[in-house]
């Protein structure tokens, strides 16, 4: 009989550790990926030479440049985990070349021109952890106003197929644009 009911207690709590998994809801900033060439191009072919991850946050009506993202300050560009650039051939950007390897991307924000930074260290949640010293390429990028309001960040690159072409970041009402040679 004691085995009986040590047996039966064991199966209760066992059974009760897993019915009890829940899973987190949907993440409010969905992943997304830009690549250049651009994948999805019907008129674009080649050899990929990078691609980026990032995390789109939506605007919500809420002021962001200069105020939710303060200007000088290092931004992780994007929401959550910091945005990772994946270069698989050599690219060229601010005259420096950036080797086949993962690397994190932030900018700091400033009203007429964005510093964009590459930087070595990876797999970490925003720019909490974020070290200079790690940087391997700072670069100043264009600013310029939309016309419209762009709701969720959005990057793209903008291949000219020349060996060159431009990452576009946009969101809100700015568009700031990274000149990138391969």
């Amino acid at each position: 009989m004691k085995k009986l009911l040590l047996v039966l207690t064991l199966v209760a709590i066992t059974s009760l550790g897993l019915s009890a998994q829940s899973f987190s809801g949907m993440d409010k900033s969905p992943l997304d990926v830009s690549y250049l060439p651009d994948r999805y191009a019907h008129d674009q072919e080649g050899e990929l030479k990078a691609k980026i991850y990032y995390s789109r946050p939506q605007k919500k009506d809420r002021d962001l440049f200069g105020s939710k993202i303060k200007f000088g300050k290092v931004w992780r560009l994007g929401a959550n985990e910091a945005c990772e650039l994946v270069v698989y051939k050599d690219l060229k950007i601010a005259g420096k070349t950036v080797k086949p390897g993962t690397y994190s991307v932030f900018a700091i924000p400033n009203e007429k021109e964005w510093t964009i930074i590459i930087n070595k260290d990876t797999d970490y949640w925003g720019a909490y952890s974020y070290k200079e010293s790690n940087d391997v390429v700072r670069a100043s990028a264009s600013v310029k106003s939309s016309d419209s309001v762009i709701e969720a960040l959005s990057i793209q690159f903008d291949d000219k197929g020349n060996g060159s072409a431009n990452m576009h970041i946009g969101w809100d009402k700015t568009i700031v644009s990274l000149p990138i040679g391969y």
